[in-house]
């Protein structure tokens, strides 16, 4: 015990095995290789290296164990728990406790360090890409004005081989016919600021961006024909301690700038004189612009800030305006509410700011008071101006616009009445086929049950029959000798031919699965009259439970190759309902729910109280729906079937149901996955509206 608590004191991570077996693994290793002890105590010693390795650290171990030497240091990688890799520098120290040979491992992760050197590698090789591969010329200056990097763009612009500059103090040669400091140079040697002035003739300056950096435009007469513009700036390299140790240049080549400032100025002057021309010309443009604009047939302002800076005949015409200069009026008057101004800049200024024209149409609103919808045409000279005045062409549409409503309205109310007349008769179709179903179950009901009920009392006549028939035959196979011997001969006889104790056996096991069927026959026609609910057509206090599970007998025909169903029915209160047509909304249900399911899946069926409403839940594990199909379901003759195979009519009829009983009826689907229908009905509904 001493001596685990000297192993647990060590802090860095320590493992003792055997030959075998781990013997101890101290709290500092545990937490390195993320084992629980339970499980590291279970393994081999080299179960914890990676596949590759264990075969090294068995071998090492068992080395240690083996003599009494120290053997070197190795590095191993470890895997830990959570499947990361660790590499690991191991120290063994072999070690005789109580005659058993153990080997005690020290180990020093090294991952970290490993990380931090190859990391420090990448960023010197980052560094050396983004100088060489850089589109920007630049060489780099040591603290002994060497040259220690010339990337390709300095070579191209500079026309000298970055391996011949390379090494070189001379970097001047470059650019100047005889020997000058560059910029570079003078931040070496701290002499920027005496120095700069005379050489650069005051163009140098310290740099806006950078930091002790400094950056001067000038010429090279040498450089190409006719010599190049340069911009170049020059920043210092420091070391840990903030001393200078070099400093690094860049160049950039602003000839075709420096050219067009020349030819924009020569271009000015010709301007100059070309406005002067043109300034009469458009003087005159101006004043027959002004005819135009006063005298055209739709109203045309222009805006600035919110107000009308202009506006023409027209626009104070149908304004009402009268003779008021529109000029300075707020443009927030023209409009009926601020929601209304607030609507139209939202729609009008992403429009305007890319120099697009604007069409819209809107209800204003005029001086006198009166409504108008108007037809909007509007444009920015220049939307970068902040100062550009917006222009308005703007025309009355409201008489338009009344006949275009009063159309659309009657249209609505056309649409309206065709879909309620749908509607009507589908209802009334369905009512008739529920009608027709019911006479039939009850026609069904009772042809069967007559026949039913003599075929159930035939049986149980034939079996009090049986039975005394099976006494005597063993009465007198008990006593063979007391019968006549052809009695006795005929008697054995029969009993080989047809084998009497295979048919006592069997005999009422055939009558007892007769009468298991009459009774299951029983059960489907009691079914059908429940779904139907011929006697029940009215509104009045129902078990839904007892209407869900009549529904599913007679659909499960349907049913039963394609799902398997589970149930969780809750206590329900009765509902106040005309349990025929919710019946008809679960049959819809159950059988959507099939029919959604391509191969074999699942059904399961719910049912809930919860407060005072009733929920059912139809949830299969089918193709699911999008969520398009899923906003159209309930309109009439919309279906996702085949031509032939579905009318559209069973979710819109089952809809109607549901709101008939003032419920809620709702869909959670996910394509590829299934869909959930949850019928909700209140115990008591509002009004029980007639069936």
């Amino acid at each position: 015990m001493e001596l685990r608590a000297a192993w647990e004191a060590v802090t860095t991570p320590l493992l003792v095995h055997d030959e075998e077996r781990i013997v101890h693994a101290n709290a500092a290793m545990l937490r390195l290789l993320g084992y629980e002890p339970a499980a590291l105590a279970a393994m081999p010693f080299d179960a914890w290296a990676t596949p590759a390795q264990r075969e090294a650290l068995r071998t090492y171990g068992l080395q240690a164990i083996a003599q009494d030497a120290l053997p070197p240091a190795i590095e191993i990688e470890a895997q830990t728990a959570s499947g990361s890799v660790r590499a690991l520098e191991l120290t063994a120290r072999p070690y005789t406790l109580r005659g058993r040979r153990l080997n005690v491992l020290t180990v020093q992760d090294l991952s970290d360090m490993r990380h931090v050197q190859t990391s420090l590698l990448d960023v010197g090789r980052v560094l050396h890409q983004i100088i060489e591969n850089s589109p920007v010329a630049s060489f780099v200056l040591d603290g002994e004005h060497r040259v220690t990097h010339w990337n390709a763009a300095c070579s191209k612009l500079t026309g000298q081989d970055r391996f011949d500059m390379l090494g070189r103090q001379d970097a001047w040669t470059a650019f100047y016919p005889e020997a000058r400091p560059l910029l570079a140079d003078l931040i070496i040697d701290g002499a920027i600021e005496a120095q700069s002035g005379p050489l650069y003739e005051g163009r140098c300056r310290r740099s806006e961006t950078v930091d002790d950096a400094y950056e001067v435009e000038a010429f090279f007469p040498r450089m190409d024909d006719g010599g190049r513009w340069l911009f170049f700036t020059a920043a210092p390299l420091l070391d840990a301690q903030g001393a200078v140790v070099g400093a690094i240049e860049t160049l950039q080549d602003v000839t075709q700038r420096r050219r067009a400032e020349e030819e924009l100025r020569r271009h000015r002057a010709e301007l100059e004189e070309l406005v002067s021309e043109r300034t009469a010309e458009l003087l005159l443009t101006h004043h027959e612009l002004e005819a135009f604009l006063e005298n055209a047939s739709v109203g045309i302002v222009t805006t600035l800030n919110q107000r009308i800076v202009r506006g023409n005949r027209k626009f104070a015409e149908i304004f009402e305006l009268g003779d008021a200069s529109p000029s300075g009026i707020p443009t927030r008057t023209l409009f009926c509410s601020d929601e209304d101004f607030q609507s139209l800049a939202a729609v009008a200024y992403p429009v305007l700011s890319r120099g697009d024209s604007l069409q819209h149409e809107m209800e204003m609103l005029s001086a006198g008071g009166h409504r108008l919808w108007i037809q909007m045409i509007a444009y920015v000279a220049n939307p970068h101006d902040r100062l550009a005045q917006t222009w308005w062409l703007l025309q009355d549409r409201t008489e338009e616009r009344r006949v275009q409503q009063a159309l659309a309205e009657n249209y609505q109310r056309i649409k309206l009445t065709n879909t309620r007349l749908e509607e009507a008769q589908n209802q009334l179709l369905q009512a008739e086929k529920m009608a027709s179903i019911g006479q039939l179950a009850a026609g069904v009901a009772h042809e069967i049950n007559n026949p039913i009920g003599f075929v159930s009392s035939n049986l149980g006549t034939l079996r009090s029959y049986v039975e005394p028939m099976f006494g005597l035959l063993d009465t007198m196979q008990a006593a063979p000798d007391a019968l006549p011997e052809a009695v006795a001969r005929a008697l054995g006889d029969l009993d080989r031919r047809i084998d009497l104790a295979f048919v006592k056996e069997d005999l009422p096991q055939l009558l007892d699965e007769s009468e298991d069927g009459l009774v299951r026959v029983k059960k489907i026609v009691q079914d059908l009259k429940d779904f139907s609910r011929v006697d029940h057509a009215e509104w009045q206090d129902a078990d839904l439970n007892a209407g869900l599970e009549s529904t599913l007998n007679v659909v499960m025909n349907e049913v039963k190759y394609k799902a398997d169903v589970k149930k969780d029915y809750g206590a329900l209160p009765p509902v106040r309902c005309i349990a025929a047509q919710l019946n008809q909304v679960f049959m819809n249900l159950i059988v959507n729910a099939a029919h959604a399911i391509p191969q074999r899946g699942e059904i399961r069926l719910a049912t809930r109280a919860e407060g005072d409403w009733v929920w059912v839940s139809v949830e299969d594990t089918g193709i699911g729906m999008s969520e398009e199909v899923r906003r159209r379901i309930f309109e009439p003759f919309f279906t996702t079937k085949p031509v032939g195979q579905g009318t559209g009519l069973g979710l819109s009829l089952s809809y109607s149901i549901v709101q008939k009983h003032a419920g809620r009826i709702e869909v959670d689907s996910t394509p590829g996955q299934g869909t959930r229908f949850r019928v909700g009905i209140p115990v008591r509904p509002p009004e029980a509206a007639p069936a």
